[in-house]
């Protein structure tokens, strides 16, 4: 039976008290702890976590290939089997090889005959800028090559739905660029994707949303800016020849202080009080330059990566 995804795809992706546990030779281990997640069509979704957060064992679940111990997923109102089964659903793992001794053409041209509404083979090589690839055997490709061929593999389909774990690990900066540029025609097209990095700047330059996990659970979902203002702390930097570091860290609201040659680099719990204070106690400090907590700080405070024994789990 076809069924006609179109006439779903305003329900977009909805996980519910998705729970999963594995047994272990050192006891039980709890990889996934009741997640909630609810994903408008065409966005773009971020899920990002330290080793062990559960990530990959959450789109293992999304993709159908682990069964939840408890809970629910639906992908535009199917179950993730009947999703993939109408052609909705395209997945780039971080593990896996392509099938040996045909031409990348001949590979993505096999795919792309499994799909009933599938894109121009000629258009995703280009579009995946694999086109001097196009004749190579998947035997002679190296692992830069082979992840943009798994990237072609995963968009011929025209899903609606696209989930990549770690999708530019094998890339160097370059690629890693492209990639993203094919990213963004893509979604230009109003589909909907997910993607696991451990490359923070992706996440911060190219996600709608971010969704973080530690040890099992959310703990931060929105815009990056959102989760990043929540941490609450700033750096103050500035030129200060002779500055006494001391001096600079008992300023109210500095909880650190560096000296770099002549600059000096506050960080601040309170950054209105701290830079009141600098000014008052250095008034020949200058090129002042106040920063919001990046990406990273809210990563490291957001998730407490001290480790549960549980890293073995994705």
């Amino acid at each position: 039976m076809t069924t006609n995804i179109a006439t779903h795809a305003l329900a977009g992706i909805r996980i519910a008290g998705l729970i999963k546990s594995f047994t272990t030779p050192q006891g039980p281990v709890h990889a996934v702890r009741g997640v909630d997640i609810s994903i408008s069509p065409g966005e773009t979704v971020a899920l990002l976590g330290p080793n062990g957060a559960g990530k990959s064992t959450t789109i293992d679940m999304l993709l159908g290939l682990l069964p939840p111990d408890a809970g629910s997923v639906s992908l535009f109102g199917l179950s993730p089997a009947n999703a993939i089964a109408a052609g909705a659903v395209g997945g780039m793992l971080q593990v896996g090889g392509v099938i040996q001794y045909l031409s990348v053409r001949e590979l993505i041209t096999m795919v792309a005959s499994l799909y009933p509404q599938p894109l121009g083979v000629d258009e995703v090589i280009q579009l995946t800028g694999i086109t001097d690839l196009a004749g190579r055997s998947t035997t002679k490709l190296s692992g830069g090559q082979a992840q943009r061929l798994r990237f072609a593999i995963a968009l011929v389909g025209n899903p609606d739905l696209l989930v990549l774990d770690e999708p530019t690990v094998a890339l160097d900066v370059e690629a890693r660029r492209d990639f993203w540029t094919t990213m963004r025609r893509f979604t230009d097209l109003g589909k909907t994707v997910i993607f696991a990095t451990h490359y923070l700047e992706e996440a911060d330059a190219y996600a709608d949303r971010i969704i973080l996990m530690a040890h099992g659970k959310i703990v931060a979902d929105g815009p990056a800016t959102e989760i990043k203002a929540t941490v609450g702390l700033r750096t103050i930097r500035a030129t200060l020849p002779g500055a006494d570091p001391d001096v600079l860290r008992a300023l109210p609201g500095v909880t650190n202080a560096e000296i770099r040659g002549e600059g000096i680099i506050l960080n601040c719990s309170n950054s209105d009080r701290a830079l009141r204070a600098l000014l008052a106690a250095s008034p020949d400090a200058r090129d002042i330059e106040v920063r919001g907590a990046g990406l990273e700080e809210a990563f490291l405070q957001l998730t407490g990566d001290t480790g549960t024994g549980e890293e073995a789990v994705r």
